[in-house]
């Protein structure tokens, strides 16, 4: 029966003359070489890729380091960098569709704020930039190799504890801010309640939750690639794993610094 949306009916396939009449007659031979094409790669299909999200994520940390050198001979605009950056990571967060544009713009922000507090601690500790990027390779690098050998594996129990810890910390964080900025500490106390062997437990329990953000981030990468999401996620991934290296740096660095201190 004739279909009445004529959508449909302005198509043979869907009018009632069939498909053998709409489609063009094809040889034996066209047949063959159409079947011997090789199938339609993810990347042919506009489909998220491994390949892809490294791309983007690479992308995104030669942008960082970029704003990182001008953070480092500029130090003052690490406050700059972590208002904006601040901004922008909660915009991107709340975006329905990943935007190129915010994101890159965030690894921008975020990396003159990474190199001013990355100049500050220099001054005051000799060397532990370069300690702290160590841990951070490491930190990925183990997390990484735990993740692609099935060892370590996002669950909901783990997140649910995860994100009630994000808020206890977050809430944490913002206590400390305040009474710094109130005066409470001397003025030569740069980390405030964050101090001695109580910061050094803050700071390790901070370590460990970034790692499993880290796992979070390379859950979201491979059910990306395994469900076929649409290419443009990818900068969603990039935008997560450059959140949790910046974060699991500054977390680092500070931790070393408690140490040293």
């Amino acid at each position: 029966m004739p279909s009445a949306n004529p959508a449909f009916t302005r198509n043979p396939v869907f009018n009632g003359k069939g498909a053998a009449d709409a489609a063009p007659t094809m040889s034996s031979t066209q047949l063959q070489d159409l079947y011997e094409r090789p199938s339609a790669t993810p990347a042919d299909t506009s489909r998220m890729t491994y390949d892809d999200a490294i791309v983007k994520t690479a992308l995104l940390f030669g942008v960082l380091l970029a704003g990182a050198v001008v953070g480092w001979i500029v130090p003052g605009l690490f406050i700059v960098g972590a208002l904006v950056g601040l901004v922008l990571g909660l915009v991107n967060s709340f975006k329905r569709e990943p935007s190129p544009a915010l994101i890159i713009a965030y690894a921008a922000a975020e990396g003159l704020f990474v190199g001013g507090i990355s100049a500050f601690f220099e001054t005051k500790y000799e060397g532990i930039v370069v300690q702290a990027v160590l841990a951070t390779l490491a930190v990925f690098g183990t997390t990484l190799a735990l993740f692609a050998n099935g060892k370590i594996r996002a669950s909901k129990r783990a997140t649910k504890i995860f994100l009630i810890a994000m808020i206890g910390y977050a809430v944490f964080s913002l206590l400390n801010f305040v009474l710094m900025i109130a005066g409470v500490f001397p003025a030569d106390n740069v980390f405030g309640l964050r101090s001695g062997i109580f910061g050094i437990i803050i700071g390790v329990l901070a370590v460990i939750m970034a790692a499993y953000s880290l796992v979070l981030d390379f859950d979201f990468v491979q059910r990306g690639v395994k469900t076929g999401a649409p290419r443009k996620y990818g900068w969603s991934a990039a935008f997560g794993l450059t959140v949790t290296l910046v974060w699991l740096y500054v977390e680092l660095l500070r931790l070393i610094a408690i140490f040293r201190n």
